[in-house]
């Protein structure tokens, strides 16, 4: 039965490459579908691209057992701030300047809107560096889960997701992106409902009332409003998971590519109630860990959080319904996968290279995309081969480095006309410092690495106001702004 899923899910990803290959003719259709998305799809893509396998096989895992039931404030900031604001606040006025400025990717954006080629250099090689370990910890998520359910060597793991990831990709671009998360959209949403059951109905657990008596009768902490860690690392979580996405390229660009406006009111709808279904789902089940194991399981002599919700699925559930969640679980992957690599690829190709004044063709640019797709996914597959860290490290340092880069920059150059060039310069080179520079300095302490994320955004919205305010004289061309700005 699983593997029969698998080979399902297989051939639909061919079938919309194949599909995708057909209505791709240029750059545009490659990076953005021609501008053209409806809210479902538009949706649906912002969704399934804000979760992958790191929210179920990571995040949930380790965060559940630490934090008990306090673990779903991370599920309500990922619905509200991270889902219905973002929608909300950003993606009317991004649709509006971007479309005015004629800017395909966040790069391109900010040096338009700041005056400053050298800021779309800056911007595309900080995407293409630090999105690579955001995309090797999908990939290392993927693997467990096919090592530990599917008995699938972990290397043969990746090899299989890397090449599927590159067919459809490399054919299709953005429309068979969107076009493959509609359908791994819906995949995640029954998933979640069948996973929520098969656990809760398992013995371990027998039912949400008593599951959360068994959780309190081994500490009570678990259940109670803030969790064992306290107040402050959930905090930390929460604006590095809610806050990340409205500074990450592969969640803005999903503003650039909706239709209309009178598409951003149901969107944003849709992309709520998703977003809080899959949290949710995820976060509930970490939280319900403490009722199938003892301790943390081991993987090399090591604790390795990782590999316990894979081993629920294995054991804890009927194989039908282990199946589907599999499904769920590789579709929550392979979309965020394809919208890494597709963004990541453009910073070089398009952004670096334009940025660079280098002379190409539409045509050649296509081509060299779909080059640096293939270098992107190789980079992020050498990556995870090696396991340098537990899965929830790796997405921690690169959302909050890369957040943390442009978050500040694009809120403010989207909606205050005094925001300069300088102002912008400043709060990128400090989200960056702070984030990467604390964790070197602690030597990539997991237990501090969302504190700095968070701190690399949170920061820098201060640093930029300032530092435009004492260089106010700058001019700000009128056509880089919106109609409320101007």
């Amino acid at each position: 039965m699983k593997f029969t899923v698998l080979f399902l899910y297989i051939l639909s990803q061919i079938a919309v490459g194949v599909a995708g290959m057909k209505k791709t003719k240029n750059l545009n259709d490659f990076l953005l579908a021609g501008r053209n998305m409806g809210p479902w799809m538009s949706a649906f893509a912002y969704g399934t691209a804000y979760f992958s396998a790191v929210i179920f096989i990571g995040y949930a895992g380790k965060l559940g057992w630490n934090f008990g039931l306090s673990v779903l404030w991370i599920a309500v900031g990922n619905s509200f701030i991270g889902s219905y604001l973002a929608w909300k606040i950003l993606a009317k006025p991004t649709k509006a300047m971007t479309q005015r400025l004629n800017a395909r990717t966040l790069p391109e954006f900010l040096a338009l809107r700041y005056n400053s080629p050298s800021y779309r250099i800056f911007a595309a090689i900080v995407i293409f560096v630090f999105l690579v370990p955001y995309s090797a910890s999908v990939y290392m998520g993927l693997s467990y889960l096919f090592e530990g359910v599917f008995k699938i060597d972990y290397h043969l793991a990746l090899i299989i997701m890397a090449a599927l990831t590159a067919f459809y990709l490399v054919l299709g671009g953005y429309f068979a992106v969107s076009l493959s998360d509609f359908i791994q959209g819906i995949i995640m949403l029954s998933g979640s409902i069948l996973m929520v059951w098969s656990v809760t109905s398992h013995p371990n657990v027998s039912g949400i009332l008593t599951g959360l008596k068994k959780l309190y009768a081994i500490d009570p902490k678990l259940t109670s409003p803030i969790g064992p860690p306290g107040f402050w690392q959930l905090f930390f979580f929460v604006v590095l998971t809610s806050l990340g996405p409205w500074g990450l390229p592969q969640m803005v660009h999903k503003f650039y590519s909706i239709k209309d406006e009178a598409s951003i009111k149901p969107a944003t709808v849709i992309s709520t109630v998703f977003s809080f279904v899959i949290s949710f789902t995820a976060y509930f089940i970490g939280a319900m860990t403490r009722l199938f194991f003892s301790t943390i399981p081991s993987e090399g002599g090591k604790p390795n959080p990782d590999v316990m919700v894979p081993k629920i699925i294995e054991s804890a559930m009927p194989e039908a319904a282990a199946a589907v969640i599999l499904a769920l679980v590789i579709s929550a992957s392979m979309s965020t996968l394809s919208s890494l690599v597709l963004i990541s690829s453009s910073a070089i190709s398009v952004d670096l290279i334009e940025g660079l004044e280098m002379k190409l063709s539409g045509k050649a640019k296509m081509s060299l995309m779909r080059i640096f797709c293939l270098i992107f996914i190789a980079l992020s597959l050498i990556i995870a081969i090696l396991k340098p860290s537990i899965i929830i490290t790796l997405m921690a340092i690169s959302w909050g480095t890369v957040a943390g880069t442009f978050l500040a920059p694009y809120l403010f150059g989207l909606f205050h006309k005094s925001t300069t060039k300088s102002g912008a310069w400043a709060g990128s080179i400090a989200g960056l410092i702070i984030s990467l520079g604390l964790s070197l300095i602690y030597k990539f302490d997991s237990s501090k690495i969302p504190m700095f994320g968070s701190l690399a955004m949170i920061i820098p919205l201060i640093i930029v106001p300032l530092v435009s305010k004492f260089d106010s004289k700058e001019k700000i061309l009128p056509e880089l702004l919106t109609e409320k700005q101007v």
